[in-house]
């Protein structure tokens, strides 16, 4: 095949003698218009050779050629022209219709190659790599092996060869051992062909470890395979029998559940959910992963692959959004839902760059539990997008974390709340401010220095500032988690565990990380009156708490007589709920709770 860049021409188009044909539903490969085999104005030599060549891409998932060079014929087999959507099973005009499809880096290499081995003889086998665009418009790498047979003269007179995708060529994932992507993509396919043919539909199962990117930042990489082996051990005794456990790219893993309906991808994501929510060790040392998934029902969410692929990808990634250990299940308005996401990135990016346009900060009022007396507040963050519309926390926070934007936002909310609780300080004089940070400002070499820089600026005691992180976003460093939090309080700023009791092993926490105050999730007092073991459970971990010299803030308190319970008989310290004020903007704040303030304190 000598190539020619020139003459990628709609005359040269013309030359093609195979023309495209139908695509199979079942296979979603164009099959050439008429006979699926050669056509029979084939040369002799192309001729001889007819048989084999049809018989052996059957065998193989990879691409064959044979090549009449001088009759100038190519004959490509089935999958390749599905594949890369060439028009036909028989060229004779090859440039025309392929060299558009490389990778525009890789033409003049792949000319080269051939003019070397045609035109000056230098060899008789050629071994390239090289991209080109697949039916999906997605660039792919490819090994392209070929020999060329010589006449008397020298002359190549014939050349066959066989191309393979690379991520074809391990079928296996080298780390845990799992059947990979490429493996994956063709069960699905597989049970889409059966539901073709029997109208049995299923499910398509997307896992993600959650916190696995802290893991391996925490140890290594070596440490993060050997998470991920383990996990896909777990994983794979509580699938049931038959159902195959792939491993996709990063720490996600893929399950085809043919037959399967929604309820039934859910049991199974509760049986794998279970076994992943513990605390597990590795040489001694210990981590936590638990596990998202994002379910996709076929045919309903798609009747094609890379469809379903997409889909399940964002249930997924809303499964992370909201929370993570949990299962979205992929509906339309769920999929809207992700796209608002996808283009918010953009928008939260603008915004921090042009001084956090839009960011606000709201408080919620921390009172004594004993004296119902206002001591502090917590800061918390809110936005308004372009248009003017107050977006979710729980949509936008995910994002920052994301894009990294949390670590100059967090600056700036440091710097806003420090300000206000400076001046808050005039009404009430030992206000004190909690501000929320992520487990990434945390780990930022320059959030330590800042912090005390701002306390300093404002002259602030560090006293009357908490820094709150989330119990769920600790999850196994914590040597380094204890060093920040014991250099944050021997400065005097004091550290609160937030949403204590929502995660897995409390306790651990508790024993291995140095802190001020507990702050007992709004679970804990939901149904408390009406639950004797729930009142006896937040008495229990109060007096713990206090016996380790650890104060107790209770959140969601939203009636007098949960106060009632959680004061007189719980003996909690602070109380933050609705029943003490919703969060409220610096201007409400300080007519509802610091101007009544002044005035108790003046009679």
């Amino acid at each position: 095949m000598i190539i020619r860049l020139g003459q990628g021409s709609e005359a040269a188009k013309n030359q093609v003698i195979g023309m495209r044909g139908k695509r199979d539903e079942a296979t979603g490969r164009v099959s050439p218009k008429g006979d699926q085999r050669c056509s029979k104005a084939l040369p002799p030599l192309l001729k001889q050779i007819e048989f084999y060549f049809n018989t052996l891409p059957r065998s193989s998932d990879a691409y064959f050629f044979i090549h009449d060079l001088k009759a100038g014929i190519i004959v490509l087999s089935e999958n390749w022209v599905a594949d890369f959507e060439m028009p036909g099973r028989v060229v004779n005009d090859m440039d025309a219709v392929w060299m558009p499809r490389l990778h525009p880096d890789d033409r003049a290499k792949f000319s080269k190659a051939w003019q070397e081995a045609m035109e000056q003889g230098l060899t008789d086998e050629i071994d390239i790599e090289l991209r080109a665009r697949d039916r999906s418009d997605r660039y792919v790498w490819l090994r392209r092996r070929s020999v060329l047979l010589r006449d008397a003269h020298g002359k190549p007179y014939f050349s066959a060869g066989i191309m393979v995708r690379l991520e074809q060529i391990n079928r296996a994932d080298t780390v845990t051992g799992l059947l990979n992507r490429t493996q994956f993509e063709r069960a699905v396919k597989e049970a889409l062909n059966e539901f073709r043919r029997t109208g049995v539909a299923g499910a398509i199962l997307l896992l993600g470890l959650d916190n696995f990117k802290i893991v391996n930042e925490t140890y290594n990489r070596s440490f993060g395979n050997r998470v991920l082996r383990s996990a896909a051990d777990q994983i794979t005794n509580i699938l049931p029998e038959g159902v195959m456990l792939y491993k996709l790219d990063g720490d996600e893993f893929g399950v085809v559940l043919r037959g399967a309906s929604a309820e039934t991808a859910g049991e199974i994501f509760k049986a794998i959910q279970i076994c992943m929510s513990r605390q597990q060790f590795i040489d001694g040392k210990m981590y936590f992963c638990t596990v998202s998934g994002g379910t996709v029902i076929y045919p309903q969410g798609g009747r094609e692959y890379l469809a379903l692929h997409k889909r399940a990808e964002a249930a997924l990634d809303l499964a992370k959004r909201d929370g993570k250990n949990r299962n979205v299940v992929f509906t339309r308005e769920q999929y809207n839902r992700w796209m608002r996401v996808l283009a918010m990135r953009d928008t939260i990016k603008t915004s921090v760059e042009n001084s956090c346009e839009g960011f606000s900060l709201f408080y919620q009022p921390q009172v004594s539990a004993s004296s119902q007396r206002l001591i502090g507040a917590e800061a918390l963050l809110r936005w308004k997008n372009p248009q003017g519309a107050m977006v979710s926390p729980m949509e936008f926070v995910p994002v920052l974390e994301e894009t990294k934007m949390i670590l100059p936002l967090g600056k700036w909310i440091i710097e806003e709340a420090l300000k206000t609780c400076k001046k808050w300080r005039e009404y009430v004089p030992d206000f004190h401010i909690s501000i929320n940070v992520s487990y990434a400002q945390i780990k930022d070499v320059t959030f330590f220095p800042f912090v005390f820089e701002t306390i300093d600026a404002l002259g602030l005691p560090p006293d009357a500032v908490t820094l709150e992180l989330t119990e769920s976003m600790i999850v196994s460093d914590w040597t380094f988690l204890h060093q920040r939090f014991n250099e944050f309080r021997e400065k005097g700023v004091r550290i609160a565990m937030d949403d204590f009791g929502t995660g897995y092993s409390s306790l651990a926490y508790l024993k291995k990380l140095p802190c001020d105050i507990v702050k007992l999730d709004r679970e804990f007092v939901r149904h408390i009156l009406e639950n004797d073991f729930d009142r006896q459970l937040v008495e229990y971990t109060v007096t713990l708490c206090h016996r380790m010299g650890i104060e107790v803030c209770i959140e969601g308190v939203e009636e007098t007589e949960v106060y009632n319970i959680v004061t007189k008989e719980c003996r909690a310290d602070y109380i933050q709920g609705y029943l003490f004020g919703r969060p409220a903007s610096e201007t409400d704040f300080v007519r509802q709770y610091m101007e009544s303030e002044a005035a108790d304190e003046r009679a």
